[in-house]
């Protein structure tokens, strides 16, 4: 996958400074997740299990979902430059195979001293839920 890497300096960033992507879940992007992790709960893995569930079928795993706000940050919000080093998290709804969601990030604060950006982070799905929310403090680098 090639992606287009921002190269913002902390100069160029403003409050408000918004980037978006879309990633379908798929199966395949579920099992690899359980394969690095280690997270082969049968709610994540197992649909016979789940659908026994009040869930009634395969919750992807929120830790997936959250991991897409290193791309956010190191790809977009700033990009090349970032070092990011602290993130906060809060899984509001659950995400299911073949879910089409959108990671956003914004701009919502800048430590000019410290050259230190933090970023609202949210992923949506195609109802407009929001299914993982928190924010995310980075480094932008001067190299």
């Amino acid at each position: 996958m090639t992606e287009e890497l921002s190269e913002y300096t902390f100069e160029e960033i403003k409050i408000g400074l918004k980037k978006e992507f879309s990633v379908k879940i798929t199966e395949e992007l579920v099992n690899d997740f359980a394969k690095i992790s280690g997270d082969f709960n049968p709610l994540h893995m197992d649909k016979e299990y789940a659908s026994t569930t009040s869930f009634e079928k395969r919750v992807v795993h929120g830790m997936l979902l959250a991991s897409f706000f290193s791309r956010i940050d190191g790809m977009y919000l700033p990009g090349k430059h970032a070092l990011y080093f602290s993130q906060t998290l809060k899984f509001v709804n659950p995400c299911f195979l073949d879910d089409l969601v959108t990671v956003q990030g914004e701009v919502i604060d800048k430590i000019t001293a410290a050259k230190i950006i933090t970023v609202k982070t949210q992923i949506i799905n195609e109802s407009g839920q929001v299914l993982v929310k928190g924010k995310s403090n980075v480094l932008v680098r001067n190299d």
